[in-house]
C-alpha cells in the first residue's frame, strides 16, 4: 500500500506548511487517457519560492489544485508511471516535467509520442504549454541518466535565463550598456549571466547584485563582469544606461537601483520574488515601471519566429554549452523524507538556503 501525500503551503504566508495524506494510491480511479505518476525526485530552489509569490498573478497555483487557502508549490522533477489508462503510455516509463511536491500526480495524456505527451486535464487546458509537457526520458535527446540532478536543478531555470537574454538582446537591451541582475547567486541569475556574457563586456556589462554573505561565491562563478553587494549599489556609474533584471523582488533593492539610475535605467524587468516578504511588485519607483517577465510568452514568440525545430536546436546548444559550467559550482545534496522536505523548504523560503548546494528531494 502506498499512501499518497502532498506538501502544502499557506498562500498568504509561504512560511506556513503542512503535509496532507489523501489515501491509498491503489484506490485512485483513472479515467480513459489518464495516468498515475509516482513522483520519484524533484529539485527545490529559490525559483519555487517565486512560483508561490506570483502564484495568483501568473496562475501557478492553478496547476495543482489545493484546499481553500492552501497551495501546492510546483517543482521540476522525475516521475514513473505507476498505472495507466492510456494505451500509449506504459507502466514503468520515466518522465521529466512539472510536478507537485507530492508523492503522486494524476495526468491526462494527449498528443502522445515517443518523446512524451501533453497534459490536457480541463483545469490545465488554458495554462501555458511549457508547463503541460511531460518528456519521456527514453525519447529525450537531452537526457543523461548521470545528469538527472543537474537537469532538475538547472534545466528549467537556465531556460528562463536564456529567454530573458533573448528578450533583452532582441530589444537591443533597450539602449542599455549594462545589465544589473539582483539575487546573483540564484540559479536563474547564473544561467542568465552565462547567456549575457556571450555578448561580450563591450556590448553588455553583466553586474551581479548579491548579499555580502554570498559575494565570494558569486565572484567565484566567473560569469559576472562585476559583483556588487546590495549595500554598494551607489558605487555603480549612474550615468551608464542600464537594464535591471530583478530576481530578488525586494522593494528596498529595487528602490535603491531605481533611485540610483533614475532615467538612465532604460528597462526594469521583474522576474523573481526570492525576497518575498517585502515584495517590490506593484509598487512605484523612479524611472521605468517594473514589468513582469513571463518566460512562456517569449517562448511562444520564438516558436512563431523560428519554429519548434530551430527553437529546440538553439536552446539545446545553449544548454549543452552551459552544463559543463555547473561542475564545481554546485554540490548536489540529496535528501529523503518529510522532515527533509520541510527543512529545505523552510531554509529556502526564508532565504537561508546555501546557494552552493543544489537540493534534490524525494519522499
Amino acid at each position: 500500500m502506498a499512501i499518497t501525500c502532498n506538501f502544502l503551503v499557506r498562500r498568504d504566508d509561504l512560511g506556513k506548511s503542512e503535509f496532507r495524506e489523501t489515501g491509498d494510491s491503489s484506490a485512485i480511479a483513472l479515467e480513459a487517457g489518464q495516468v498515475l505518476f509516482a513522483v520519484d525526485a524533484f529539485a527545490l530552489t529559490a525559483n519555487n519560492v517565486t512560483y508561490g509569490v506570483f502564484g495568483d498573478a501568473m496562475r501557478y497555483w492553478d496547476f495543482f489544485p489545493a484546499p481553500q487557502g492552501w497551495g501546492s508549490i510546483p517543482v521540476w522533477g522525475f516521475a514513473v508511471v505507476e498505472r495507466s489508462s492510456h494505451p500509449e503510455v506504459k507502466v514503468g516509463d520515466r518522465y521529466y516535467g512539472y510536478l507537485p511536491m507530492a508523492t503522486h500526480l494524476v495526468a491526462t495524456a494527449s498528443k502522445v509520442s515517443g518523446s512524451g505527451f501533453t497534459e490536457v486535464s480541463p483545469y490545465r487546458a488554458d495554462l501555458s504549454p511549457i508547463y503541460n509537457t511531460y518528456m519521456r526520458t527514453a525519447g529525450d535527446a537531452g537526457y543523461d541518466v548521470k545528469r538527472e540532478s543537474e537537469q532538475m536543478l538547472f534545466r528549467p531555470l537556465f531556460l528562463t535565463g536564456y529567454l530573458i537574454d533573448d528578450f533583452l538582446a532582441d530589444a537591443d537591451f533597450f539602449g542599455g550598456r549594462s545589465v544589473v541582475v539582483s539575487s546573483a547567486s540564484s540559479k536563474t541569475s547564473i544561467g542568465l549571466a552565462f547567456c549575457l556574457g556571450k555578448h561580450g563586456p563591450e556590448r553588455c556589462e553583466v553586474v551581479g547584485l548579491t548579499s555580502r554573505a554570498n559575494q565570494t561565491f558569486v565572484e567565484s562563478l566567473g560569469c559576472y563582469h562585476r559583483v556588487v553587494t546590495y549595500d554598494d549599489v551607489a558605487t555603480l556609474d549612474a550615468k551608464t544606461p542600464s537594464v535591471f533584471v530583478d530576481m530578488a523582488g525586494d522593494a528596498n533593492v529595487t528602490s535603491a537601483v531605481h533611485e540610483h539610475f533614475q532615467d538612465n535605467l532604460r528597462y526594469s524587468c521583474s522576474v523573481g520574488g526570492t525576497h518575498w516578504e517585502n515584495l517590490a511588485f506593484g509598487k512605484q519607483f523612479p524611472g521605468p515601471t517594473p514589468t513582469l517577465f513571463f518566460a512562456p510568452g517569449q517562448l511562444e514568440k520564438r516558436l512563431g519566429d523560428w519554429g519548434p525545430a530551430e527553437l529546440q536546436r538553439r536552446m539545446g546548444q545553449a544548454w549543452i554549452s552551459f552544463l559543463p559550467k555547473v561542475d564545481g559550482w554546485i554540490t548536489v545534496e540529496k535528501a529523503e523524507g518529510r522532515e527533509a522536505i520541510e527543512r529545505v523548504w523552510s531554509a529556502t523560503v526564508s532565504g537561508k538556503a546555501d546557494p552552493k548546494r543544489g537540493y534534490i528531494l524525494s519522499y
